[in-house]
């Protein structure tokens, strides 16, 4: 089964989010999805918005582009510190990451 299926076939909008407090500066994630995620100078990783702007607030969220969903998820699976979670909008329940089922 292909990730798009296991995120579900509804065309459901995933979010992405870092834990700082559990990244450990690998920058795995941005290898994997630079349009996605970037290392910032205090060696922390953080997610992207879509017009390319790192957002550092605490639990700042950024939508996973369909394109780049398989890209993403492998971050999450190869992260770590297990600090990567992917999560639905609609009910917020990670499909992705540590805290997924």
């Amino acid at each position: 089964m292909s990730v798009q299926q296991e995120a579900g076939s509804g065309g459901e909008v995933l979010e992405v989010w870092i834990d700082q407090d559990l990244c450990t500066g690998d920058g795995i994630c941005a290898q994997y999805a630079p349009a996605v995620f970037e290392l910032d100078i205090d060696g922390l990783a953080y997610v992207k918005s879509s017009d390319d702007v790192m957002l550092q607030d605490r639990g700042a969220t950024t939508p996973v582009p369909l394109p780049l969903l398989t890209d993403v998820v492998d971050s999450a699976r190869e992260c770590p510190g297990e600090c990567i979670h992917v999560r639905r909008v609609s009910d917020r329940v990670e499909v992705y990451g540590p805290d997924s089922e």
